[in-house]
């Protein structure tokens, strides 16, 4: 199974703001006081251009959906929350933890999909947990490592363990589960999506071991990478907030290897850091400034990867 894929599907805002829904335990989230919500979601489609311009560049094959204003979805620029597409044909639709994500769902993408040619054999909806109040965020809640069918995991309230024990039972990935935090207010809280704090790419994997508090789960975890033999690169919870680990390796033209981030994240590595991603794949950032202050999501949280045939 392929780790990277040449197609993404991306989603442009129409009714981009600071989703109040989400703001509970995405503690990224901030208010652009001043901001008419007109202009916040000009600025973030402007951002959002800038950035499938560039993918789009260097050989990524960008899908772009226009979002909705009816029914109002300010997160909706976030697919990959809600859906997840497989090699095999199989198509996961997630269940979501803010009421207003929930609209995100959208059947015409999955008819946009097949008249472009992709083959949907099989959609596996997990959406009906969302009446136990039981939540799975998609490629937030999991970072998936198709290559070695291991998916892992930060629990927190929008990454329930037995929902995602469900999956790797579906989907047949090995769990590797544990509790990822950030400092707030002098508190350790959980972390609201792993994809914040960890990206797994084919050769390597960048990870805020900061945040895994738990010695136990953090070796574990590291057992797992080295034993696929990733070059670990770890990140500080600082470069976190930055969203430093909000980062996907896609590929482009001539099947060469990119790891797309945020200008914000770009910024925020040290040279070594960098010197040691570029060993293995060129970077492409772009600035999603209102994006991630807003939204508390980044370059990762915009990219829905398809590895449908």
């Amino acid at each position: 199974m392929q780790q990277t894929t040449n197609t993404i599907l991306m989603v442009r805002p129409a009714s981009f703001r600071m989703n109040e829904q989400t703001a509970i335990n995405n503690y990224y989230q901030q208010e652009l006081a001043g901001m008419l919500p007109a202009t916040i979601n000009a600025k973030a489609q402007q951002e959002f251009d800038a950035f499938v311009i560039k993918l789009k560049a260097v050989g990524v094959n960008v899908i772009v959906v226009e979002g909705t204003k009816e029914p109002d979805t300010p997160d909706a620029l976030f697919p990959n929350n809600w859906i997840s597409f497989h090699e095999n044909g199989d198509v996961a639709i997630y269940p979501m933890f803010a009421e207003n994500r929930r609209l995100e769902k959208r059947e015409d993408i999955l008819e946009i999909l097949e008249e472009k040619g992709f083959e949907i054999k099989n959609v596996i909806d997990y959406s009906a947990a969302e009446e136990e109040g039981l939540f799975l965020e998609g490629t937030g809640s999991m970072i998936l490592d198709r290559t070695y069918n291991k998916a892992y995991c930060a629990l927190s309230p929008r990454a329930d363990e037995e929902l995602f024990i469900e999956f790797c039972e579906d989907f047949e990935y090995t769990p590797v589960v544990f509790t990822a935090n950030q400092t707030i207010n002098e508190k350790r809280e959980a972390i609201y999506h792993t994809n914040v704090m960890m990206c797994v790419a084919e050769s390597f994997a960048i990870i805020c071991l900061e945040a895994i508090d738990d010695k136990k789960e953090k070796k574990n975890v590291l057992k797992h990478l080295k034993s696929d033999k990733k070059e670990i690169i770890t990140i500080t919870e600082k470069q976190v907030n930055q969203f430093a680990g909000n980062m996907l390796q896609v590929k482009g033209a001539n099947d060469e290897r990119f790891l797309i981030m945020s200008s914000s994240a770009y910024k925020s590595l040290t040279k070594e850091q960098l010197q040691k991603i570029e060993k293995h794949n060129a970077i492409i950032h772009s600035p999603l400034d209102t994006i991630e202050f807003c939204g508390g999501g980044s370059a990762r949280c915009m990219m829905a990867e398809i590895f449908l045939k």
